[in-house]
């Protein structure tokens, strides 16, 4: 036990404070160290277990698994880790008698993490709610103005369906006046419903690979080495596919430890591979560029497999051509540097010795989409799902754009998982997509919506609280319902019964009628 001697009383309680204050840091500290040590496994990916054998006859499809690499939201992950140091330092100020420097510092770290997205999100934010406002104070018909609310602001027509029957099911029977909070307790709930692609498509405990956030990367094979993953960027010109890639390139070096190579199969638009080889010199990696001999895209793209494959990196990332979804040429291009993956990188042969496509890749496909397209964003990218087959989506550009609810729109009418988030400009700011944070920056709910509210720390908890009672009234109103009707049903005579059971002339037909030998 420790003690200590002080001769003024109240200097003994100060220090006694500073000393309690720190061990309870300290043992905040412990937890959320341990609580970080158990998530950051999930960005690396899990070796095969030992002494696992496939039995005979295991299709392609089995020996082809898949693991997830679980991005953490990058500034979740750095918050956690700086998190950890913040904590150390206001540990450490609490014991120097400098607590209240300590705290501020780490009140300053706290008030950054959700700043990315209160920013990002602020033009879309303010369009909706400005027109949510004056929806609400305008005395019409509020379905039909929700209505051209939601439209404009690019949500899409089948989440507009969803929320306005939302609404009426809600209001209907209730004697109490819809706020604006229940309005948006409601619009927080269906958008969120309608961005999880994990639960819909999914019919057990697991999710669908094809549905999950997370990036998909090859796991390693029975012998523990690891195959290459390929992941296939496509979008159209201007929507920041290049961008994305070096920035998704950098993500993978720093926070995966992983060997990356760019392949530059754009061979299209001018400048497009120099912009692909400065991207590689920021983000460290390596780049396969077009020879003499490789000049095409497929040209490209095999070189590329060839050289990730010898030398043993981790991730190919291919960009493809800029187009337009109604470019059939270049989509047929596409399909072919497809079936060149699928090729290459063919585990199985026929019996006269010819490759069998692997169909497992690329480990993804995804569309690289600008915030600012609004329904044209939707209508590109059913084109490529129908054409090439979509596993995910990127949004870019959502710092400039008031158009960001039509990353739902894509998402929930599509069934695709939207997996990052463009929200600057900075190499870093590539985020994993956080459905949650991302519904809060559009409503303006929490830091995540530069909430002012005094109770911003809490504000999604409660609007999903307003929005649980208020379906569980509607339950109770239905059940209600229900009792009374049957009731009133219970106090009817059963007039058939009188007549034979049917009702008319004691069960006779009317062509019976009169006929004695019935």
């Amino acid at each position: 036990m420790l003690t200590l001697h002080c001769q003024d009383g109240r200097r003994r309680n100060q220090v006694d404070n500073v000393v309690a204050g720190s061990l309870t840091l300290l043992i905040f500290l412990g937890v959320c160290t341990h609580w970080f040590c158990q998530h950051v496994n999930a960005f690396i990916p899990q070796p095969q277990q030992h002494g696992h054998r496939w039995l005979p006859g295991a299709s392609l499809e089995q020996r082809s698994r898949e693991t997830k690499l679980s991005m953490v939201f990058d500034f979740f992950k750095k918050r956690a880790t700086e998190g950890v140091d913040q904590l150390s330092d206001l540990a450490k100020s609490a014991a120097e008698g400098k607590f209240t420097e300590g705290l501020g510092r780490a009140a300053n770290y706290a008030t950054q993490s959700n700043k990315a997205f209160a920013i990002g999100l602020a033009k879309s934010r303010n369009k909706l709610l400005y027109d949510i406002d004056n929806m609400l104070n305008g005395g019409g018909d509020i379905l039909d103005e929700l209505e051209a609310v939601l439209l404009q602001s690019d949500l899409g027509i089948q989440t507009t369906e969803e929320v306005l029957e939302e609404v009426k099911s809600l209001r209907e029977g209730s004697l109490e006046m819809f706020s604006r909070d229940d309005l948006r307790s409601v619009l927080r709930g269906k958008l969120l419903e309608a961005l999880d692609t994990e639960t819909r498509t999914s019919t057990s405990d697991e999710p669908s690979t094809s549905s999950s956030r997370a990036i998909k990367f090859a796991s390693p094979t029975d012998d523990g080495t690891h195959p290459l993953t390929v992941l296939f960027v496509m979008g159209a010109n201007g929507m920041g596919k290049t961008t994305t890639i070096g920035k998704l390139a950098s993500r993978l070096r720093t926070e995966g430890n992983q060997t990356v190579l760019l392949a530059a199969c754009d061979t299209f638009r001018a400048g497009a591979i120099e912009q692909l080889e400065m991207w590689a010199d920021r983000a460290q990696v390596d780049c396969h560029s077009p020879t003499e001999n490789q000049n095409g895209p497929s040209a490209v793209l095999y070189g590329a497999l060839d050289r990730a494959i010898r030398d043993k990196y981790d991730t190919l990332i291919v960009d493809t051509s800029g187009r337009l979804s109604n470019n059939d040429a270049l989509t047929a291009e596409l399909l072919k540097m497809k079936r060149v993956i699928q090729k290459r990188m063919s585990t199985e042969q026929t019996e006269d010795g010819k490759p069998i496509f692997n169909t497992n890749v690329p480990h993804e496909t995804l569309l690289v989409i600008d915030a600012a397209q609004g329904r044209m964003a939707l209508d590109s990218a059913k084109q490529w799902h129908k054409e090439v087959g979509l596993s995910g989506l990127v949004l870019t550009k959502l710092d400039g754009s008031a158009r960001g609810g039509s990353v739902v729109a894509v998402s929930r009418e599509l069934d695709l998982p939207v997996k990052l988030i463009g929200v600057g400009e900075g190499i870093e700011d590539l985020r994993d997509f956080d459905p949650e944070t991302f519904v809060d920056g559009l409503l303006g709910v929490g830091a995540a919506g530069n909430s002012k509210s005094s109770q911003s720390k809490s504000e999604g908890k409660a609007l999903a609280e307003r929005l649980s009672v208020m379906r569980k009234a509607r339950d109770d109103r239905a059940k209600s319902q229900q009792k009374e009707n049957k009731k009133k049903n219970a106090g009817l005579p059963n007039i058939g019964a009188g007549l034979g059971g049917s009702g008319m002339a004691g069960g006779k037909k009317p062509q019976e009628k009169g006929n004695p030998h019935v």
